[in-house]
């Protein structure tokens, strides 16, 4: 292999930052230990970003590795492969098409729409409308400001009551450019209110429980892959000493923080952050669940992709105290979610399901004392990735409605 590292230092140049995706995603299938050290060696050496794992560090043999390559080193991926003999396929030929191709339902419409990727300004006019519009069920509170000074606001559904209510927190886009994670929140809300009164499960849950959900958590990210970049993942935050901008949220949590699955590179795309909540995305958002602990019984967090249903822990490997209890409302979460369109999804904890992963909010929130703390990664399993075209957003927050709504019912019937 030492041609392919003198190949490697040869190419080490910068790219031009222009954000025209000719490029390709790869799914590699390193089954040797020497094929896990090549791609990492490739990683160190050029530009490549990892969809899953989310980084080098959590290569693995036997594990398939999806990455994205920029056009220029497409050659040397290729000899790479050719010569390691690893296994592998193209997922994405052309990565600017796939993302011109998300909107494969016509042009998107100025106004907001539940089966688009709307905009962050679409988004926040629609959370005033839907609170202005609902009140007898809906409230809505500001959490703070994001670092670009954009406002993070807290939808609180449930039917007004003197006396607190226990709750379920949901959150969706901690990471930018997980699309169909937002537009999920945007359709649990809608679906909530429509329902209502009608649909028995709804009526009962939003009678006995809140539902406080955060549309979109990294909403500076967010606005950044609908302007700049497609492919952004973590906050917008700047920090003395980098040119690097922004940390990964789901590492910055104060749960086994930095220990693993996770980088202390500014650089990274798993960068840990300079300390546990020094993103102020995720300050307000601990600070929040912190203050409203004794309400909150579940706390529900949504990212793509994968198909899984994950829970604590991803920061060690050690079992939860209530690993058979989560294990059994997943499993029962997972097969209503199956009944709807056959969608297949795994559950388990984090660490062993996937990878190990510190600093994320799940257990962070476990932690804490929210017995019921759930990861939900969706659609899909790699054909399109974060790509997912509009047309599946529908099936996609249909299945997943079904899935959250058992998951609400044993919380509501197994309060504490």
């Amino acid at each position: 292999t030492t041609h392919i590292s003198l190949l490697l230092n040869l190419l080490r140049v910068s790219v031009a930052k222009i954000h025209q995706f000719y490029e390709k995603v790869f799914r590699v299938k390193p089954v040797l230990d020497e094929h896990v050290t090549l791609i990492k060696d490739l990683a160190k050496s050029i530009e490549v970003d990892f969809w899953s794992p989310e980084n080098a560090e959590q290569v693995t043999a036997g594990t398939d590795v999806d990455i994205r390559v920029p056009a220029i080193y497409l050659d040397l991926v290729y000899t790479m492969l050719q010569q390691s003999e690893m296994e592998h396929e193209v997922l994405i030929e052309d990565v600017q098409r796939a993302v011109d191709g998300q909107a494969d339902t016509g042009p998107s419409p100025r106004a907001h729409s539940y089966t688009k990727y709307n905009t962050w300004s679409v988004i926040e006019s629609w959370i005033d409308s839907i609170a202005s519009s609902n009140a007898n069920l809906v409230s809505k509170q500001s959490i703070g400001n994001t670092y670009e000074g954009r406002t993070m606001t807290i939808l609180k559904l449930g039917k007004k009551s003197s006396s607190s209510k226990p709750a379920i927190f949901l959150d969706c886009g901690i990471h930018a450019r997980e699309w169909i994670s937002p537009a999920f929140c945007q359709w649990f809300v809608n679906e909530a209110l429509t329902t209502y009164g009608s649909d028995a499960q709804m009526t009962s849950l939003l009678d006995q429980m809140d539902v406080f959900v955060l549309p979109v958590f990294n909403v500076d990210g967010y606005h950044y892959t609908h302007t700049n970049n497609r492919m952004w993942r973590k906050t917008r935050s700047r920090k003395s000493g980098s040119s690097c901008i922004g940390a990964d949220p789901n590492r910055n949590f104060d749960a086994g923080w930095c220990t693993l699955g996770a980088s202390s590179n500014p650089c990274s795309d798993t960068y840990c952050g300079a300390t546990p909540e020094s993103e102020i995305e995720v300050k307000n958002v601990a600070n929040f669940i912190r203050k409203n602990k004794s309400v909150i019984k579940a706390y529900l967090t949504i990212h793509s992709y994968s198909q899984l249903l994950l829970f604590p822990y991803s920061y060690t490997y050690d079992l939860a105290a209530t690993h058979n209890e989560l294990m059994s409302i997943a499993e029962g979460a997972s097969s209503a979610l199956r009944s709807l369109y056959g969608t297949r999804y795994t559950s388990g904890p984090g660490a062993t399901t996937i990878y190990p992963a510190a600093g994320g909010s799940d257990d962070w929130a476990y932690d804490l004392g929210v017995k019921y703390s759930f990861t939900f990664e969706l659609r899909d399993t790699g054909r399109y990735g974060f790509l997912l075209p509009e047309s599946q957003i529908k099936p996609t927050c249909e299945e997943t409605m079904l899935a959250v709504k058992y998951i609400a019912a044993y919380v509501q019937k197994n309060l504490y």
